[in-house]
């Protein structure tokens, strides 16, 4: 899981002083002083939490959710952080695929992970869409890990998922705005993917769309992660460094 995980939590770290900025081009200072972790790496910790100490998923989401209470969460979702009976809340926003990279490694069937992915998806995210993106990250996730090409990848999330993975990032970046939309922002961060050559450029690309930064890079970063292995170590050291020892 290390790749996968150090994967997502480089691209949200990295991403974090991006968000909303509105950067169109790759060229940009990939070690600040001021980047650190978000509410992606939080929740992606919450979910590897859960799968490895088998609680439930609501319980993960809200331990380390009220641990760090001011990682940048969405207004409903700090709501539902400090209910006492949280219920979900037909959310299609992207939350629910920014945190579902462990599922893509945990799990040994393609059954198994989407089920999964759902269900992390669901006690928040129980709006389709929302379910959708989850279960497509972790897919792509699964898929790479197992060795599939970036060809049957896409192939597959297009005929499953119907996402749109037949764009290059050039002809979207130039339209592209801040959707936190699972159907507005996770293609464009599986496309990130898709065009890069190791995880470094997955997470410059996806930034590069001018969009929710440190989320698409979160999901891109996770997805290179898991298909070409090995995390460099500057970006490995860089980010342990922004990160508290838990």
């Amino acid at each position: 899981m290390k790749n996968i995980l150090l994967g997502a939590i480089a691209g949200d770290v990295i991403g974090s002083i991006f968000e909303r900025n509105g950067l169109k081009n790759t060229q940009f200072q990939l070690f600040n002083p001021r980047c650190t972790f978000t509410d992606d790496t939080v929740m992606t910790i919450a979910v590897a939490d859960a799968l490895l100490h088998h609680l439930d998923y609501v319980t993960a989401f809200q331990y380390w959710g009220r641990k760090y209470p001011d990682a940048g969460y969405g207004g409903t979702f700090k709501k539902w952080l400090r209910d006492r009976d949280p219920k979900p809340y037909n959310s299609w926003g992207n939350g629910s695929a920014m945190r579902v990279s462990p599922v893509g490694w945990f799990f040994n069937t393609l059954d198994s992970v989407l089920q999964h992915a759902e269900k992390s998806a669901a006690v928040t995210h129980d709006h389709p869409e929302g379910i959708k993106g989850a279960q497509a990250v972790a897919t792509a996730i699964f898929l790479a890990r197992g060795g599939e090409s970036k060809e049957k990848i896409a192939g597959f999330i297009r005929r499953h998922f119907g996402y749109p993975l037949d764009r290059k990032l050039d002809d979207i970046r130039p339209y592209y705005g801040f959707d936190v939309s699972c159907q507005g922002s996770v293609p464009e961060a599986i496309q990130s993917f898709l065009e890069s050559d190791d995880l470094e450029s997955s997470i410059r690309l996806s930034i590069s769309l001018g969009g929710d930064a440190d989320t698409q890079a979160c999901i891109a970063g996770a997805i290179a992660g898991a298909f070409y292995g090995e995390i460099p170590d500057a970006i490995a050291g860089f980010v342990r460094g922004k990160l508290p020892a838990d």
